[in-house]
């Protein structure tokens, strides 16, 4: 078994459609790789919340915005807008949105084969 891992996006290992998204998973050994393209008008509590319920994602999250903006809002209040080139974390218990006419691009990576919560319930 190597210690060595690339996959490239184009040959996902998962592919999931939740509405105004596009998330493309690769598997590289025990870590999950994902680039999320987020259209405008996403928005997790309208897009997401009606598949998984909850009042708000329970998910963390880590990633870098490639392209286009979004704003997260945590359930505490606080407030965050992220951009191209922004390195994120985001704590469970949050709202998000992209912001304005242009795609939202990230990359997020999880380690231990755990899915984002929001992610695997929205096909």
């Amino acid at each position: 078994m190597s210690n060595l891992y690339a996959k490239n996006f184009s040959d996902a290992d998962e592919v999931k459609t939740p509405p105004k998204a596009r998330v493309e998973v690769v598997k590289l050994n025990n870590i999950n790789a994902s680039k999320l393209v987020l259209e405008p008008g996403w928005k997790w509590s309208t897009c997401i919340k009606p598949t998984v319920g909850g009042d708000s994602c329970q998910a963390g999250h880590v990633g870098v915005v490639i392209s286009g903006s979004m704003t997260v809002k945590h359930d505490d209040g606080s407030e965050i807008t992220v951009g191209a080139g922004d390195a994120y974390y985001f704590a469970p218990g949050h709202d998000g949105w992209v912001n304005g006419d242009e795609q939202c691009i990230v990359y997020e990576i999880v380690e231990g084969g755990k899915d984002f919560g929001p992610w695997k319930h929205a096909h």
